[in-house]
């Protein structure tokens, strides 16, 4: 079986629009912090005697849920819901069932504008000769991936509109993959489309069905150029937040060979 890697770093050395924040406590710092931690129990260890004076480095990071490969949890797309008790699920309890399934993938950088509808949607599954079913994970290969660490990740992309969001629920998919930033388009593009029409519609219709129908994203991925269109399994099992809006993932895909 291969394991191919879906996942992005999170690295505080490229651009975000959000910046993370990455500090570390080296191995002679985190000496001297757990002697002193150890005097509060009591106690007393000198550092020295540690081999080279040194233990364990520690990593402390600044960052949102949705820095990196992360999938949103419908807690992330509004605070009520029109389905269920009307409280959307926040990311530690989805069922780890949606996330270990068939995936397939979806090229749309061959989509006319930076949104794609339905009709694009359909034209693609005949491409690949697929039906999804129920519960498969469905990824978008946008080539967004190809601008990680800069400005235009956040504004080169494909994104869907409400028409290929609810073609793709209506099979019975639960979980949506992106290897860009958002699965919607761009904010650029979707202003623009607003101040044309003046149709609130247009504005982030990905993200607000999930107000409508329970389901995840999966958002910055990478790699979608190194899987065959079907015939995989997608594994993105999400970090355990309690009442977190999205959670990371090291997501990844598994081939027979």
């Amino acid at each position: 079986m291969r394991i191919i890697d879906l996942s992005v770093a999170v690295d505080a050395s490229a651009w975000e629009p959000e910046p993370v924040v990455h500090e570390v406590m080296d191995h002679a710092a985190g000496a001297a912090h757990m002697a002193s931690e150890m005097k509060e129990f009591g106690l007393e260890i000198d550092p020295s005697v540690l081999p080279n004076g040194e233990l364990l480095s520690v990593d402390t990071m600044t960052l949102t849920t949705h820095t990196g490969t992360h999938v949103d949890a419908p807690a992330h797309y509004g605070s009520s819901v029109s389905y269920g008790d009307g409280k959307p699920r926040s990311i530690d309890q989805m069922p780890l069932e949606w996330f270990f399934n068939p995936g397939f993938v979806l090229d749309l950088t061959a989509a006319p504008e930076q949104v794609a509808d339905a009709d694009f949607l359909r034209a693609e599954l005949a491409r690949i000769d697929y039906t999804p079913k129920p519960n498969d994970i469905a990824l978008l290969r946008t080539r967004a991936s190809e601008w990680v660490g800069t400005p235009m990740y956040f504004s080169e992309f494909v994104g869907l509109d409400r028409s290929a969001t609810e073609l793709l629920l209506d099979f019975g998919i639960k979980v949506i993959g992106t290897d860009a930033f958002s699965v919607d388009a761009p904010f650029g593009d979707m202003i623009s489309r607003y101040n044309e029409t003046k149709d609130p519609g247009v504005l982030w219709p990905a993200h607000f069905i999930g107000r409508e129908r329970e389901f995840c994203h999966v958002e910055r991925l990478a790699n979608l150029d190194q899987l065959p269109s079907t015939g995989f399994t997608v594994a993105c099992f999400p970090f355990k937040l309690a009442g977190g809006s999205a959670g990371w993932t090291r997501a990844v895909a598994l081939l027979e060979d």
